[in-house]
């Protein structure tokens, strides 16, 4: 629908109480600075309830899994299967044991495991802290935008690196292990909801009565998304390239007359974003 990946978070990563991950192309180098944001990362905010996702994002792209033999995917793609000479010395020939896989699927059993991580250091960790720490810890460095080329087709896709993309940022598993912020009894981790001002035009977090975002200077917004794109009082950069009017991605997509946010869809902003959740 033109919508450049944005609103395509569905269930169950829609969820506000889970983690939602989006997929990140580590370039094949050791160092995180280049690394770059899969296109085919699904984006948010979800469709109906405009909830803040994905939360972060972790690697996603050419992922070494396990291999399931003699499955459809290792017969269709029988140059993806890892040769032996990737992880034992010897003959070169094909594995049965190791295939490499992209997707939005292989970023977030890595999540799932510094999540493991964080409740073997410390068994006592509820959900939501677990959430908390990964989303405050990961990092916000990131280009502004960047390009990805399909070598078949040629077609050029362009990603905004804008909170919608990324979320929270990158994970950062030795950041989120030293990282001992705690959440007040009756506080929890849930995705924000995202609310436009159609006076102003400024589109803004929400958080919850009951939701840690925002109710401190220890989960403060900014904190936990990052000042690149947040504003002050949770205001998204609503006059930035990312979200301007003038650009296809962004603002006048999510937010605009198009058919997916359109005042002919019965799923328009007067009616799905007065209140809070």
């Amino acid at each position: 629908m033109g919508t450049n990946g944005y609103s395509t978070i569905t269930s169950p990563g829609n969820d506000p109480y889970v983690i939602t991950v989006g997929a990140m192309k580590d370039m094949r180098t050791v160092v995180r600075g280049d690394d770059l944001i899969a296109s085919y990362s699904s984006k948010g905010p979800t469709l109906l309830d405009r909830i803040v996702k994905p939360d972060l994002v972790a690697p996603g792209n050419g992922i070494i899994a396990a291999l399931s033999p003699n499955s459809v995917i290792t017969i269709k793609y029988p140059a993806n299967v890892v040769p032996q000479s990737y992880y034992k010395k010897g003959p070169s020939s094909s594995s049965q044991q190791y295939f490499k896989l992209n997707g939005t699927s292989m970023a977030a059993p890595i999540v799932s495991g510094a999540a493991a991580l964080l409740l073997q250091k410390d068994p006592s960790l509820s959900p939501d802290v677990v959430k908390a720490r990964l989303m405050k810890t990961a990092t916000k460095n990131f280009p502004v935008s960047s390009v990805a080329i399909d070598p078949v087709t040629g077609a050029t896709y362009t990603s905004q690196y804008d909170l919608f993309t990324v979320g929270a940022g990158y994970l950062d598993v030795l950041a989120a292990l030293n990282n001992y912020d705690t959440i007040a009894a009756g506080k929890t981790a849930m995705s924000p909801k995202v609310v436009r001002n159609a006076s102003n035009g400024k589109v803004m977090l929400v958080d919850g009565t009951s939701v840690v975002w925002g109710d401190s200077v220890l989960w403060g917004d900014s904190l936990v998304w990052g000042t690149s794109v947040l504003l002050s009082n949770s205001v998204l950069w609503g006059d930035s390239v990312v979200w301007g009017d003038s650009t296809t991605t962004g603002f006048s997509v999510v937010w605009g007359d198009s058919v997916l946010w359109g005042d002919s869809n019965p799923f328009s902003e007067g009616l799905s974003m007065t209140g809070d959740r």
